[in-house]
């Protein structure tokens, strides 16, 4: 008889349903969610590893092989069943070890998803907007045409930048002096 070989995730699931809940999948690791769950049960199920009581999923007698471990007899009915579940549990040093490093792993996401890294303030000293605001310090200012060639903006999109990013977003006072047959030249007062 071969030993059937299982995925790291399904070993996992397994092996945390026999350990805590009495063979019963209740648990799956973060990275299996919505769909992958289905196909890990699809799988699981298609392998007769888990078996159906049509509402739950539990360890199906292959399971248990699967895992190496014989399937626990029956040590009472609901009617006389001990308040210690921890007796009917089946205790597998290898198989705790395994429920542990996943517990631990679960628990390391979960401490990574509340406490998120720091980041870093993003600068913007290359950028297009930065650029323009250096060509209106100049004492010479700068024309919409210059400003064009440099950014490779379009003039409509220069002029929504002086009125939105610049005056209403960045508070910036932009001025602008037109020089008898010249072009308007913009500067920031």
């Amino acid at each position: 008889m071969t030993a059937t070989q299982l995925t790291p995730a399904q070993h996992a699931i397994l092996a945390y349903a026999l350990e805590h809940t009495d063979g019963k999948i209740e648990w799956f690791p973060d990275n299996i969610k919505g769909g992958a769950r289905k196909k890990v049960l699809d799988g699981l199920f298609n392998r007769a590893l888990i078996t159906t009581d049509g509402t739950d999923w539990f360890i199906a007698t292959e399971g248990y092989d699967a895992l190496g471990i014989s399937r626990p007899a029956p040590t009472s009915t609901p009617q006389d069943a001990p308040e210690d579940t921890a007796a009917l549990l089946v205790t597998d040093p290898e198989l705790e070890a395994d429920v542990a490093a996943c517990e631990a792993q679960w628990i390391e996401e979960k401490a990574k998803e509340k406490a998120p890294e720091p980041t870093k303030p993003r600068t913007r000293e290359n950028s297009k907007q930065a650029e323009v605001i250096r060509m209106l310090q100049r004492p010479e200012g700068a024309t919409i045409g210059q400003i064009c060639t440099a950014t490779g903006w379009q003039a409509h999109t220069v002029r929504g930048t002086f009125a939105g990013a610049f005056k209403k977003k960045l508070g910036l006072t932009i001025t602008s002096d037109k020089v008898q047959g010249g072009e308007r030249v913009y500067r920031i007062a």
